[in-house]
């Protein structure tokens, strides 16, 4: 017969009973100071937003129109042209001289008005007026002016006047003649040849420059007794 090899022994042991209480109460213990920290916290208000209606910008306003000054134009001041040279019939022998020139006096000239900033025109000079001299008869010739009597108005006895135009050249000889009135051809014949060969002038000038120019002159005829 075998005999049990183990028998265990079923004494109570106070030891172990002493731990395993106070594991437990270790346990409890922790478990009571976390407790208060746990507690779930309470839910946030929700978020309510508002919509805001958004105003677009005003435009930016335009800038002003630029404003140009507006220059007005300067007159152009007159130009007074010469007066011309008027002839008159001479008496016998004799031509009347021309008028003398009289320089005309500008006319007084103005600004335009007008709207923005102005432009004072400056005075421009009014050149003065040429110095024209007519032709004259040099003395030294003047003896030859008379012309030959026609013989066969002599042998009628007949007196006349003869009136005509001549041109002047720049050396005081006579270059073209016009008839203007004569009492017959044969008075005008006369005189045309004298003028051309025998009458000498001095010439007219233009501010001292001799130029050519136009003369009327009267020849009479009488009979001596």
């Amino acid at each position: 017969m075998y005999a049990p090899r183990y028998t265990g022994s079923s004494r109570f042991n106070p030891g172990g009973l002493a731990a395993a209480i106070g594991i437990n109460g270790g346990v409890v213990a922790a478990l009571m100071l976390v407790a208060p920290y746990v507690t779930d916290k309470p839910p946030a208000p929700p978020l309510i937003g508002e919509a805001i209606e958004l105003q677009p910008l005003p435009p930016e306003p335009a800038p002003p129109p630029e404003t140009k000054a507006r220059v007005e134009p300067r007159p152009t001041p007159p130009i007074d042209a010469p007066r011309p040279i008027v002839e008159h019939p001479a008496a016998a022998g004799q031509a009347t001289m021309p008028e003398s020139l009289v320089p005309a006096l500008p006319a007084d000239g103005g600004v335009l008005g007008g709207t923005g900033t102005g432009v004072e025109p400056r005075a421009t000079p009014t050149p003065p007026a040429p110095v024209i001299v007519a032709p004259g008869i040099d003395p030294r010739y003047a003896g030859d002016f008379q012309p030959l009597y026609p013989a066969g108005e002599q042998r009628m006895g007949r007196s006349g006047k003869v009136t005509v135009r001549v041109l002047i050249g720049t050396d005081g000889r006579v270059k073209q003649v016009e008839p203007v009135s004569a009492t017959s051809d044969a008075f005008l014949r006369a005189t045309t040849d004298q003028a051309k060969r025998r009458w000498r002038f001095a010439p007219g000038t233009r501010d001292g420059v001799a130029q050519e120019a136009w003369r009327v002159m009267t020849v009479t005829f009488v009979l001596q007794e």
